[in-house]
């Protein structure tokens, strides 16, 4: 097999939906065409916040057969895998860091597909021929480095015996152990975390605050716009810069309305506070909880116990609430194995980092080991990935 033509499109929003999302093997919301697509045309990203899409596509006869969410970045802004001390290195020696090449989904740190094949035969080599296409663009263009970030376990295979560095780290993720419903799940941790479960939940319900679950398509213009405040000022409140826009809000709910999934939380009939998800068959996504009113609790119902229930009734396997948080831990999460592969073109760049990577992989190691000694569970349970 070899493809017959490699192409650097200018978004993902010039390829051709259906070809792309047949690529994807799955219902991933997140490098789905629509989100990717929606990111661009909604004003989320442009080269002003230093993301310009550059993806790949891979085309055989004319027929897309491979593909890859690439983009040019002028910062490390939006990618939760923080490279902030390789730029300043690079800094100090008098050398540009950016732009570098990233494979991708902006601002969001969940893993999922990234070298785009489908599930044919040829999937394992035409990873590899998006791969070794990645790497010449970064060639030609002069790059300092090329970066994939949050990859699954099959894309990741393709990196073996490659000049790639890997690196990884922890998410806190729940598992589904088939439990009939929530009051089954707390009956498998211990007594103490339980106990504080309830009260966190009592606290809420004590305040006089409901929560509902709505669907994208079950979310009136009204409600969206009350989304997309509190996401605002949540980010603002944290020095964040907030990229999504409202249009981009509404998007979803117009192009992925059963896979939107919001906690809205609402006391004397206003919307307090709410947190929005996006689901696949089996997995749940927490990404954004934003809050007009300080309740007791309120973040925890909202973005994980609301979550895990839901995940009951609706049989999915997996929620992931979100990136970092040792806390989730007492409340049923454990730690999941998150992957990103680089390549540095400067050999002793790639040496140093190659050599501080181990030492942090060692750290982290020992990191995991010391969270599993505080399991919540009353047994030994999910194990990491």
């Amino acid at each position: 097999m070899a493809p017959t033509e490699i192409r650097m499109h200018s978004g993902v929003g010039e390829i051709d939906a259906a070809a792309w999302d047949a690529l994807v093997g799955s219902d991933h919301p997140f490098v789905s065409h629509a989100f990717l697509a929606g990111l661009e045309a909604q004003g989320c990203i442009q080269p002003a916040l230093g993301w310009q899409p550059c993806p790949l596509g891979l085309y055989e006869d004319g027929r897309l057969v491979a593909a890859a969410p690439l983009y040019f970045k002028g910062n490390s802004h939006g990618e939760f895998v923080f490279d902030w001390a390789w730029a300043s290195a690079y800094a100090r020696n008098g050398l540009d860091y950016y732009p570098k090449l990233l494979c991708a989904v902006p601002y969001t740190p969940v893993s999922g597909p990234r070298l785009l094949v489908g599930n044919d035969a040829e999937a394992g080599l035409r990873r590899r021929f998006l791969l070794a296409a990645i790497e010449e663009r970064l060639e030609s263009f002069g790059l300092s480095s090329a970066h994939l970030n949050f990859v699954d376990e099959a894309g990741a295979n393709a990196f073996s015996g490659t000049r790639w560095l890997p690196r990884f780290d922890w998410q806190f993720h729940w598992t589904n152990r088939g439990w009939p419903d929530f009051d089954a799940f707390l009956a498998a941790l211990k007594p103490k975390k339980r106990k504080n479960i309830r009260q966190e939940r009592a606290q809420v319900a004590a305040a006089g605050v409901r929560c509902e679950i709505r669907h994208g398509d079950e979310i009136e213009d009204s409600e969206w716009r009350v989304l997309h405040h509190l996401y605002l000022s949540t980010f603002e409140a944290h020095g964040n810069h907030p990229a999504l826009t409202e249009a981009f809000f509404h998007h979803l709910g117009r192009s992925m309305p059963r896979q939107v999934v919001a906690v809205l939380c609402r006391r004397a009939g206003r919307i307090i506070a709410a947190a929005l998800c996006l689901r696949s068959a089996d997995t749940l996504y927490g990404r954004y909880w934003g809050a007009d009113e300080q309740v007791a609790g309120l973040h925890f119902e909202a973005c994980y116990y609301q979550g895990i229930d839901y995940c009951i009734r609706h049989g999915l396997q997996r929620f992931e609430p979100g990136a970092q948080g040792e806390h989730k831990i007492a409340r049923g999460f454990l730690p999941v194995r998150t992957r990103s592969f680089h390549r540095l073109v400067d050999a002793r760049f790639s040496t140093a980092v190659d050599d501080a990577l181990r030492r942090e992989g060692q750290a982290l190691e020992a990191y995991r080991d010391d969270l599993l000694d505080h399991s919540p569970y009353r047994q030994t349970s999910q194990d990491s990935a």
